[in-house]
Order: structure tokens, then C-alpha cells, then sequence
């Protein structure tokens, strides 16, 4: 697939097979990801990839059940960080490469096949959720990465116009 059509075709999917993704799946999107942009080459990016067990522990600090459903969507589920040196530039920098990163992980997932979605579920701010996905508290959490293979064609979104997100200044 080339360049392009990955990005203009990649979309969000909610519905996918039950088989999760295999491990050299995986390790072939986060070798990608690692050649996101990053300031000093500081390798932000964190990935935690959710056994059953961890997805237990995770729907376990929810008390919505709607919430913890959620986490049934997809087969293979990949909390995507970033690692903080307390400096608020680098930081900032850091949480913008591993966002990269993360997109990396989605755009090479569907040039395979493949389906995701990113979520930022608000447990994942929490320090109960954190401590069920083993996050550090130097780490921000950007958000959930649900990967598998989907079982519908979403609709393609309308965008907004270049005209209306680019400003060209003389």
C-alpha cells in the first residue's frame, strides 16, 4: 500500500475478529514506531501490550460496566506512553513523539490488514488504572491502542477543508 492511500484510507474501526494480534505482528508496528521524530533522540514511547490477566485488572478499577465492555472490542489492546524527565519543553516534546509514535503503530497496522483504535479512557489518568497496566508515575499515559482484524468498513469521515486549517503568513 502506498504512502498515501494508508493515510487517506486508515479509519477507526469498533468491531473486530476475536484472534489477537501476534507477537511478530506486533513487534513489526513498535519497530516502526520507533522511527517516529523525537527531540535529542530521547525514545519517549512506551507500549504495554495487555494479556488477559492485565485486561482483568484494568476492567476490575472500572465501575462502569459500559467502560469495562469496551475493553472487549478488540483482541489485542496496547497502552501507548511517554516517559517524562520533569523538564516542561523536553516533556512536552516527549508526549508529541510518542503521539507519533502511536499513529506509526496505526497507519502500519492498517497498511497489514489490520484495524485500531486509539482511546484515551479516563482510568488510565486514574493511579488505580495505572498501577492494573503497570504505568510508572514518570510516564504520562497517552492512550489505548485497540488493534485487530476488523469485522466492518467504517464510513469515511468528512475533513475539514485546507483552506480552513492552513494559514499561509508573508
Amino acid at each position: 500500500m502506498e504512502l498515501e492511500e494508508a493515510i487517506r484510507t486508515r479509519r477507526t474501526h469498533k468491531a473486530y475478529a476475536p484472534d489477537p494480534i501476534d507477537r511478530e505482528t506486533l513487534e513489526e508496528l513498535f519497530e516502526l514506531a520507533r522511527w517516529a521524530p523525537n527531540h535529542h533522540l530521547t525514545n519517549p514511547w512506551r507500549f504495554r501490550v495487555l494479556g488477559p490477566q492485565a485486561v482483568q485488572r484494568l476492567k476490575a478499577t472500572l465501575e462502569d460496566p459500559v467502560a469495562a465492555a469496551k475493553l472487549d472490542r478488540t483482541p489485542t489492546l496496547v497502552v501507548v506512553s511517554a516517559t517524562q524527565s520533569g523538564d516542561p519543553v523536553a516533556d512536552e516534546e516527549d508526549i508529541l513523539a510518542a503521539g507519533s509514535a502511536a499513529y506509526v503503530v496505526l497507519l502500519a497496522a492498517h497498511g497489514r490488514g489490520l484495524g485500531g483504535y486509539w482511546r484515551t479512557p479516563p482510568i488510565l489518568r486514574t493511579p488505580t488504572g495505572r498501577a492494573a497496566v503497570q504505568v510508572p508515575e514518570d510516564e504520562r499515559v497517552l492512550g489505548l491502542l485497540h488493534l485487530g482484524r476488523p469485522r466492518q468498513e467504517p464510513r469515511v469521515p468528512e475533513r475539514a477543508p485546507v483552506q480552513d486549517v492552513a494559514t499561509y503568513l508573508d
